[in-house]
This record gives structure tokens, sequence and C-alpha cells, in this order.
């Protein structure tokens, strides 16, 4: 576990850019969940489109408004004719979607089940093949895991999962939960660990979102044939917790 970062202090600047957001999200969340309910006539693919560009469209406005930019190192990693499964820390809302527009194509995600019984905006999440579990039933939700994460794998879809299970604080990464390196183990599918560092600016469950730049890493791919889900959770949660740490150093951040 590393330390936690320091936050800075807010300004007007970072209260009127962050109420603007959550305007920008509110309303065109709306409308894409429309578009997206609206389209369970198509095929998956123009369904997945429209949210991807729904994502794309709220990272640019944490940009606007909020001057929340982002880079990436490591995109060489990323094999797109290969299917993988995606392992990242987690520190905020940011990640979820961005990771929508980094990553290959088309994926799917490991998330709540209850987010998909949100009046309109769950209600279209529910057609985008999410793996939904119930975390108070951890049997049932790893058989949901491995049952939907290897059809999806079949299908062509990566799956990103968040192992820590929860948001955490600013340079801190949490206990990796063994699911989706078990997943790993039953399909021989590839691990793809990726480190990042939004909870710098933007914060778990907080309305402001500060000014700054999210580093995004991308490790190199962490082969899972023939070895044990622990292992490959191991591996995969040793690379972030140095990458988390390094991200931190650069930014001149505790580590």
């Amino acid at each position: 576990m590393t330390q936690q970062a320091t936050l800075p202090e807010p300004r007007l600047k970072t209260y009127v850019g962050s109420t603007l957001l959550f305007i920008g999200i509110f309303s065109t969340a709306t409308l894409a969940g429309i578009l997206i309910l609206l389209a369970t006539v198509f095929p998956f693919n123009v369904r997945y489109q429209i949210s991807k560009a729904w994502c794309a469209l709220v990272v640019s406005m944490a940009k606007w408004f909020c001057g929340v930019g982002y880079e990436i190192e490591g995109l060489e990693n990323l094999d797109i004719g290969q299917t993988a499964i995606v392992l990242c820390n987690h520190q905020s809302a940011w990640e979820t979607l961005a990771l929508r527009c980094i990553l290959p194509p088309t994926q799917t995600a490991l998330l709540k089940r209850s987010l998909t019984w949100f009046p309109l905006w769950g209600w279209a999440l529910s057609t985008l093949k999410p793996i939904a579990i119930d975390r108070k039933s951890q049997r049932a939700a790893l058989k949901i895991l491995i049952k939907k994460g290897k059809a999806c794998l079949h299908e062509g879809l990566w799956v990103v999962v968040f192992p820590e299970g929860t948001r955490s604080a600013p340079g801190e990464v949490q206990k990796f939960s063994v699911g989706g390196a078990l997943l790993a183990e039953k399909t021989g599918y590839p691990v793809i660990p990726v480190a990042h560092n939004a909870g710098n600016v933007w914060p778990r469950y907080s309305f402001l979102k500060y000014p700054g730049t999210i580093r995004v890493k991308i490790g190199p791919v962490i082969p899972t044939q023939g070895r044990k889900a622990q292992d490959i959770n191991n591996d995969a949660a040793a690379w972030i917790a140095q990458a988390v740490q390094d991200l931190n150093k650069a930014d001149g951040k505790p580590a």
C-alpha cells in the first residue's frame, strides 16, 4: 500500500468547472441513454459506439471545464488482434470512462449489478453486455464472472476488471481480489495490467475535479497459460503497485 497524495485547495474556478461538468454529464448521459435504448433494435456495435462516443465526450468535457487532461505510456503493449483481460487500479469514475477510449475497440467490464437498476442510464448500461454481479454473494459473483467473462472473451470483447473492488484514495492500492486472474487461468487469455493516478485530480466520491494531467501506464502482457490465478494476480498487483508509486514520484507526490 502506498501513501496517500495530498489534494490541492479548491478555488472558485474549481467549483465552477466541476458544476459545469456535472451538468454536462447529467444532460448528455440522459440523451445517450435514450439513444442506446432506441438502438436495441440494431446490432450491439451500434449501441457500443454510442456509449463509447459518450465516454469520449465526458473525458473531453473534463478537459474543457476542469482542466483534466491525460497522458498514456505503454500503448505498444496493446495488441488489438489479441483479446485480453485488463486488470486496473481504481481511484475514480474517470478510468471507467477513459478506458473505453484508450483500450482496443470493443470491451466489457465487471461492475455492480445495482448500477443496471437506475432508470434510463442503468437500463442502457444493461444492453452493453456488462458482467454485472452482486458483491454480497461472492461465490455467485465469481461464477457469473467466469461464465459471462468466457463468453465475452470468445466473442472478442476485452474484459476490464478493477480487482480492488472499490475506489482507493490517491496514491493508494488496496488488496486485489482474485476474480479477474481466475478468469485468466480458466480461459488462458493474457492479462494486461494498467495503472493510473486519476485520484490526484478526480478524487473518489468527490464533486470537485482539479486541473492536472492524469498519467496512465499500460504494462507488458502477463502470460497466463498453465499458471495459477494467485500467481497471475500477484504479478499484476505487484506491477500496478510499483507503477502507481512511480507515477506519484513523477508528479512530485508522496510515494
